[in-house]
């Protein structure tokens, strides 16, 4: 059974009248009392959990841990003010959860002191690399270089006018990470090629994301990306004129079937798995881990709508066999 409880953010009450409860069953009935009860994960994270990016990857991984566990999830979205994460955090811990998710690397400060807190209770936080030397806490990460590496590799193919455009929200974390192997996909399969990069130094808004890529389109870019909850900015000025999009975190295909190529997803479950065996197990955290091309953290989903050539196609594939056995190297 996959429970998913939606708790709003106090932003968040000022727009919603109540909060959501989902209730989805997934194979387990829950009702043997024997049974010693789902696993209590929370989750708490800036933007909204269907923005298609950052958070979306996150909740969509939780729900499919609950496909092979019987879990009860509740979600806090909206929460970029760091000061309302950091409550939320803390009242999850408070209610008792297994597992709190801080997803977010701005949520680290308050984090630190609440995990010394509640010592009985294990924190994940992402992205990050530092797990504070707590033996509660895990950090988990990305190598969204491996995925943006790839993706521009078929950009540099793809592109007519040989300008490539790059949406950044803010340079830090798995962000960084995607332009730069983005960018360094394109220089090593045709150095000919632009990569123009502008970061907007936010993760959130949509109007600076579309003003850069209409930006980069006057500047004659035929193909796009960018990183963040903010691209549906971006995504629709790309759609308007028929340019090309790579997406990231999340498959962004519904933003736009006929224009976007290819998305980098990132599967969390594959370390959530593993924290919660860890869990149940007694250890709470102490430990990095890292999403890769090589542990199905992190999956390219090729858009079969845009039409991409087969041989460019087939030779991204080989790109990914190439980063997963170390022959290829992103330059990260």
């Amino acid at each position: 059974m996959y429970k998913h409880t939606k708790r709003r953010s106090t932003a968040a009450k000022l727009v919603a009248v109540a909060a959501a409860v989902l209730l989805i069953a997934a194979g387990c009935s829950g009702d043997d009392e024997d049974d010693a009860g789902p696993i209590r994960i929370a989750i708490v994270a800036p933007s909204a959990e269907n923005d298609l990016a950052f958070t979306q990857s996150m909740v969509d991984a939780v729900a499919a841990v609950g496909e092979g566990r019987e879990i009860e999830v509740a979600v806090t979205d909206g929460t970029f003010i760091v000061e309302e994460a950091a409550a939320a955090i803390r009242g999850y811990a408070e209610d008792g959860y297994d597992l709190v998710i801080a997803h977010g690397s701005q949520y680290g400060g308050p984090l630190e002191e609440i995990a010394q807190d509640f010592e009985d209770t294990s924190f994940a936080w992402g992205t990050a690399v530092d797990f504070m030397g707590l033996d509660n806490v895990f950090a988990y990460t990305v190598r969204s270089d491996e995925g943006g590496y790839v993706a521009g590799t078929v950009a540099a193919q793809i592109s007519q006018t040989g300008v490539i455009g790059v949406i950044g929200p803010v340079p830090v974390g798995d962000a960084k990470l995607y332009v730069d192997g983005f960018a360094a996909g394109v220089a090593a399969t045709d150095p000919s090629v632009t990569t123009n990069i502008v970061y907007t130094d936010s993760f959130s808004d949509v109007a600076l994301a579309a003003e850069a890529a209409e930006a980069h389109i006057s500047n004659d870019a035929d193909v796009l990306t960018g990183s963040a909850q903010m691209v549906v900015g971006a995504t629709g000025v790309a759609k308007e004129n028929g340019v090309a999009w790579f997406g990231t975190q999340a498959n962004q295909t519904a933003l736009g079937e006929d224009i976007v190529v290819a998305s980098q997803v990132y599967h969390w479950e594959v370390l959530l798995d593993s924290m919660i065996d860890k869990i149940e197990a007694g250890i709470l955290g102490g430990e990095v881990m890292t999403a890769t091309l090589a542990n199905g953290g992190i999956e390219i989903e090729f858009n079969d709508g845009y039409g991409l050539d087969a041989a460019i196609q087939e030779a991204a594939e080989a790109t990914i066999d190439g980063i997963v056995d170390g022959s290829i190297s992103t330059g990260q």
